[in-house]
């Protein structure tokens, strides 16, 4: 394929509710290298100091636009590593476990957020771990290599936060469609959608409380393995409440939505971040058309048939004429 260009779109709101310009993270899963040559690519393009925290975890230290974290996606093997370190232990061993891990076990980088204005910035990342050899999702049969979007939310109230998520929860078989999720993630129990009854329920919703939010997510999402993970923000704002549901410390808190759907396309030529942004990015523009929400949410509970629900197949047949009738797809 050609190789292409692609821009990153910029939201219709770029600032939070303080003045601050939104920012963005990126956590990109691959194989193909080890963690100090991932670590060695990354400072080739950016400079600053390598950190090796660990046979599992790397950091690198640069000016700009910050650190970067290298990890393997093993959480025993960075338990074991981190347990070696404080005990002061040799870490051959686990060198060893941790270059056999590379077989099997992606690469992890996490990216320090970016303003929502400057995505670009992280374009040569890419290009230049592809060219070292990095290969993504296509690449595996074992791990469901994805890339993670972490935007954080303009305003943190009940209106914005139910806008939100109103909009994913009206596209998300759309956008399983739309960014053509490999079949290996999509049979894995990592990015499983929203159940239609949660759908039903935050459809039917008017206004709701933070509380009322809280309620209804954690009755049907009490996990982290969702497209569109909200755990981390929702622990953000009240952790005891979110701890009592699910007892997972992997949550991290955060004022941020947990993007977790597209796939990790980096061995491609002609592909970018900005495929996988650009994506969230009509979740994002549809969060602030509260008229079209109203709409379609209507239309979503009026297409429901008994015993059988809602017809997945019309229903991203009609969201698909309705973007591209709007220009937003």
């Amino acid at each position: 394929m050609a190789n292409h260009i692609v821009s990153f779109k910029s939201p219709s709101i770029t600032y939070k509710s303080d003045g601050s310009i939104r920012r963005v993270g990126f956590e990109l899963e691959f194989s193909g290298l080890s963690l100090s040559e991932t670590a060695e690519t990354l400072q080739a393009v950016l400079g600053g100091r390598l950190d090796k925290k660990s046979a599992a975890k790397w950091t690198l230290h640069a000016d700009a636009p910050g650190d970067f974290n290298i990890e393997l996606d093993w959480n025993y093997l960075k338990r074991m590593a981190e347990e070696n370190r404080q005990e002061d232990q040799d870490e051959e061993w686990i060198d060893l476990l941790a270059q056999a891990a590379t077989l099997l076990v992606p690469v992890e980088v996490v990216c320090p957020p970016i303003p929502v204005t400057d995505l670009e910035a992280l374009s040569p990342v890419v290009d230049a771990l592809r060219k070292a050899g990095a290969v993504g999702t296509r690449e595996s049969l074992l791990a469901a290599y994805g890339v993670h979007i972490n935007t954080e939310i303009p305003q943190l109230d009940a209106e914005t936060l139910f806008s939100y998520l109103r909009a994913f929860s009206l596209l998300q078989w759309w956008l399983v469609d739309t960014h053509e999720v490999d079949m290996t993630r999509k049979i894995s129990p990592y990015i499983d959608l929203y159940p239609e009854a949660y759908l039903k329920q935050l459809l039917c919703r008017s206004k709701p409380t933070i509380q009322q939010i809280f309620t209804d997510y954690l009755e049907h999402n009490a996990s982290r393995n969702r497209a569109l993970d909200l755990l981390p923000l929702l622990s953000y704002i009240d952790s005891d409440a979110v701890r009592r549901a699910v007892n997972d410390p992997r949550v991290k808190s955060r004022p941020a939505f947990h993007y977790r759907l597209p796939d990790c396309h980096i061995d491609r030529k002609d592909w970018s971040l900005s495929d996988a942004w650009n994506t969230w990015w009509i979740v994002e523009q549809l969060a602030h058309r509260p008229d079209d929400l109203d709409y379609l949410s209507a239309a979503f509970l009026q297409a429901e048939r008994p015993v059988i629900g809602v017809s997945r197949n019309d229903w991203v047949e009609f969201i698909d004429r309705w973007l591209k009738d709007r220009e937003l797809a």
